[in-house]
């Protein structure tokens, strides 16, 4: 949703169609100082900011970054908190009518010629030096799938600060911004913001990451361009497509495993972008931005990361994956953000009370990361927010304030929309884009945050000076879902390598370095975990699983579920997969143990209910399904079924022992 669809619609139909989809509005972000302009203020509050940033230098951290629970670290282990701004224009400007040539037919008279946008105003070097002076370490950098194969050059003016880059196409252009930022410390985030070049998000032909291709195109272009920087360890992200949402006929959905199932979607490319391009990448995954139609009556809301509680992502390669979400006051959890014709009953976020708002936040999104020990537990990275310099209201200036004291309260990794807009004259009067925190007018003189006189100064400083956690993190155990709903699940390196291990069924296996501890009588779910010491229990050398379909390694004398079917690892081994014939057990998946393991036989029965330990740790992995857990400090090490009449030969009992 874009600060255009913040007027009133002038005809029901039209504004229908704007309001189909609810999408968060581009934002703004604050400014400094440069070297060849100085700001021309100085509060006290000013200089505070400038100079904590000057303390905290974008450069001193050691990529790649990983993820350790709900935080993100660096390559030492030490946290590496996400103060990003959104640098946007790659993705498109035009807004879809009237002469793409002309600039009043692009986002605020900005057209940034699919090109970051103000390379035509100020040299990079200055850029970034104010990108620093706001304390920034990182930068989202949105771009869209037709920038990647456009092979024109762009125009002169397009760069005409920057000289150095007229000749080149959009993505040369992009190639240069990002080794830019990169040569100055910055961590870069590559964003899949648009199919086509062009501004987001209505109904804009942007809708979904296959709006305009397949899904297969759409990871091609991800596989293409994490190879592309595959050599630059400081881009370290991959934000696989903004702001998921409704087109004119079709809602996504998160688990249907249809050609509009975003889960799935986005666990494919995540999966050929660690095994095909460059495995170092965090895999950054939004939530569904809207359903439904925005009329009262009708279903429809913003269902942001909710669907994650009862299905997550597990990746191939563990300790990589974020979660994202955004948040506009002007919008709201069931409100697409329209005024006039078309807008709904319900309460923007701007309307609600500060609790409230702190509330309805960790239900959409904060619980990610708040409730640790999950399988869905993850950093959180509020990648959008903003607000205009120019906004007069009192509920949106409070929503503003209260946003950011949530952001700091919780030491939540964010990105402002946007950083960079234009202005028209020196004293940076908008006419361009007001929500920007760092505004240029023609001769690149800068206006601002840091450049006094702007209301959103305070929630920023204290955004940006809030305690928050620094330093090493350690190792946290990893609890991670396992799912056969509609196709093979196996999230592990090794057990890929035996190729298709049994044909014909659906096959899951937990990522190397964890065992299968649970396991869901119906549907086909499982558990993984590495604790309780948050440590591989694979041999090294000898970690190709072995698979097991029939009962050659259940011992004389212990049979631990009688007149059942057993499928049991072999002395040492631990249970790290499984597969399903429609909904019967078909083979069991065991790999070597590096240490002597328990033997002590306890049977779990979890054919009539649920059966885990106290506490449940990792979450309801089968939401609605009876399930059975071993205690985390046992492992799996048998399977049983049955076919007898009134069964169908799904998991009913695993067998647990401990692990030494």
């Amino acid at each position: 949703m874009k600060p255009l669809l913040r007027s009133a619609c002038g005809a029901a139909a039209l504004c229908l169609a704007l309001v189909l989809t609810g999408g968060p509005a581009p934002g703004a972000a604050a400014a400094v100082a440069r070297p060849d302009a100085p700001a021309a203020g100085t509060s006290a509050l000013r200089t505070s900011v400038a100079a904590s940033a000057a303390r905290a230098p974008a450069a001193a951290w050691t990529a790649p970054l990983s993820t350790r629970g709900r935080y993100i670290v660096d390559a030492d282990g030490k946290r590496f908190r996400l103060k990003s701004g959104n640098w946007d224009g790659a993705q498109g400007s035009w807004n879809g009518s009237g002469d793409i040539n002309d600039a009043a037919a692009h986002h605020s008279g900005q057209n940034s010629h699919g090109v970051p946008l103000g390379l035509d105003r100020v040299g990079i070097a200055s850029l970034l030096h104010d990108f620093r002076a706001l304390g920034l370490n990182s930068i989202r950098l949105p771009f869209s799938n037709e920038m990647i194969h456009s092979d024109a050059p762009v125009p002169d003016a397009a760069v005409a600060a920057n000289p150095q880059l007229r000749g080149r196409t959009p993505l040369q252009v992009f190639d240069a911004v990002v080794a830019a930022l990169t040569a100055d410390g910055f961590a870069v985030i590559l964003n899949n913001h648009t199919n086509t070049t062009r501004w987001c998000c209505g109904l804009d032909g942007n809708e979904r990451w296959n709006s305009r291709q397949s899904t297969r195109q759409w990871a091609d272009d991800w596989v293409f361009l994490a190879r592309r920087y595959q050599d630059n360890s400081r881009v370290v992200g991959a934000d696989l497509y903004n702001e998921v949402r409704r087109d004119v006929w079709d809602d996504p959905n998160w688990g249907l495993g249809d050609n509009h199932d975003w889960q799935a979607a986005a666990q494919e490319a995540a999966d050929r972008i660690q095994t095909e391009a460059n495995p170092r990448l965090l895999l950054i995954i939004e939530g569904i931005n809207w359903t439904g139609l925005p009329v009262d009556g009708l279903p429809h809301g913003r269902p942001t990361l909710t669907p994650v509680r009862t299905l997550s992502h597990t990746l191939v390669r563990s300790g990589k994956l974020v979660y994202s979400a955004h948040f506009y006051g002007y919008t709201g959890p069931h409100h697409s953000g329209a005024t006039g014709v078309g807008e709904t009953s319900d309460p923007r976020y701007q309307d609600l009370t500060r609790d409230q708002l702190r509330a309805v936040l960790h239900d959409q999104a904060f619980f990610v990361s708040a409730e640790s020990g999950q399988h869905f537990t993850a950093p959180l990275w509020i990648s959008e927010f903003g607000i205009g310099a120019d906004e007069p209201g009192a509920a949106a200036r409070a929503w503003f304030a209260n946003l950011t004291d949530v952001l700091a309260d919780n030491d939540t990794d964010f990105a402002y929309w946007p950083l960079v807009g234009w202005s028209t004259d020196a004293q940076g009067r908008p006419a361009g884009d007001s929500w920007a925190l760092l505004r240029y007018d023609r001769a690149g003189h800068r206006s601002g945050i840091l450049d006094g006189n702007d209301w959103r100064t305070t929630a920023w400083h204290r955004l940006q000076t809030a305690p928050q956690r620094t330093g090493p993190v350690p190792p946290t155990r990893s609890w991670h879902q396992l799912t056969l709903d509609h196709r093979d699940f196996v999230q592990s390196l090794s057990a890929r390598a035996l190729g298709d291990w049994d044909g014909g069924a659906r096959k899951a296996a937990c990522p190397d370095g964890e065992r299968l501890i649970g396991l869901s009588h119906t549907q086909g779910r499982g558990l993984c975990t590495d604790a309780p010491a948050a440590q591989d229990l694979r041999t090294p050398g000898r970690s190709t699983p072995e698979v097991v379909r029939d009962e050659r390694y259940v011992p004389a004398g212990g049979d631990w579920a009688p007149g059942y079917s057993k499928l049991q690892c072999p002395a040492g081994h631990f249970l790290t997969g499984y597969s399903l014939r429609g909904e019967s057990v078909s083979a069991a998946l065991c790999t070597t143990a590096r240490t002597s393991l328990g033997t002590t036989d306890q049977t779990l029965w979890f054919d009539r209910g649920d059966h885990r330990p106290p506490g449940a740790p990792g979450g309801d992995f089968a939401y609605g399904h009876y399930k059975g857990q071993c205690p985390s400090d046992t492992y799996a090490a048998g399977i049983a079924y049955t076919h007898r009449l009134g069964h169908r030969g799904s998991p009913d009992a695993l067998l647990c022992r401990p692990l030494s």
